[in-house]
């Protein structure tokens, strides 16, 4: 090969690999497309045209010192409306100011409610504990209301939730009691608490604190009705937010 020939090539072949090296650092420094990141907003699943909700309880489900659309299972009610405008829902509360365990099994029994609720709350215990009763009260009669509640929700423990027992001690009502007496209310509260989130979790029924929320009283007294004691609209209003993804869960399986 002549000489001037040879470095005609080698030339060409120069700049022909430094022509491919360009392109592959090009092509290894692209910068990938933008991607959409993910919603983290589940769409709403379709549910029945028509839902059934019971609410069982006492005074911290009929809504003492609030007015009727304040309580949280009429909140509840109206929330759920938003979501779903295109189901009917109904509400029947059974439930009042000082019931126990007891007085709450027996009004069940004498009303005697058909077994095909959608939706069924139960929030109770609190006056077991105000008015001394002995604990193995709770312990043997919470369990039947658990399974009355399950029967009632056309026998299906996904349509049924629970609720922790609020905690009074921190609201103006005690603002006499001492500091152990409100210690006493709390960690005896926190007892029945975990006795029915224990027996929930046995049955696989949603058990739902709201105890820390009622925790808050006496920092922000909005979270306390007019009579200083029982929840406002305001607290019954968190309630519901911190229930409301168990209850689209139990609506849409």
């Amino acid at each position: 090969m002549k000489p001037h020939f040879k470095q005609i090539v080698i030339v060409i072949f120069s700049i022909f690999v430094s022509c491919s090296a360009d392109q592959s650092d090009s092509e290894n420094n692209t910068v990938p497309p933008a991607t959409t990141p993910p919603t983290t907003e589940v769409p709403t699943t379709p549910i029945s045209k028509s839902i059934n909700y019971l609410a069982l309880g006492d005074s911290y489900t009929i809504g003492q010192s609030v007015c009727e659309t304040c309580r949280y299972p009429e909140q509840l009610k109206t929330k759920l409306q938003t979501i779903y405008p295109e189901t009917a829902f109904s509400l029947k509360v059974i439930a009042r100011t000082g019931w126990t365990t007891s007085d709450l099994i027996t009004t069940i029994n004498s009303q005697n409610p058909d077994s095909n609720y959608d939706l069924v709350t139960l929030l109770i215990g609190v006056n077991n504990q105000y008015q001394h009763a002995d604990f193995s009260v709770y312990e043997k009669e919470f369990p039947q209301l658990l399974n009355k509640a399950i029967t009632l929700a056309k026998g299906d423990n996904k349509n049924v939730i629970v609720l922790s027992i609020p905690d009074y001690a921190y609201t103006p009502f005690t603002k006499n009691y001492t500091s152990e007496n409100r210690m006493k209310i709390s960690t005896e509260l926190d007892h029945y608490n975990s006795f029915a989130e224990s027996y929930c979790i046995t049955k696989q029924v949603a058990f739902i604190s709201i105890t820390d929320i009622t925790r808050q009283g006496l920092n922000n007294p909005s979270l306390v009705a007019s009579d200083g004691l029982h929840p406002s609209e305001t607290a019954y209003k968190i309630f519901v937010e911190k229930m409301l993804p168990k209850v689209k869960m139990a609506l849409q399986d």
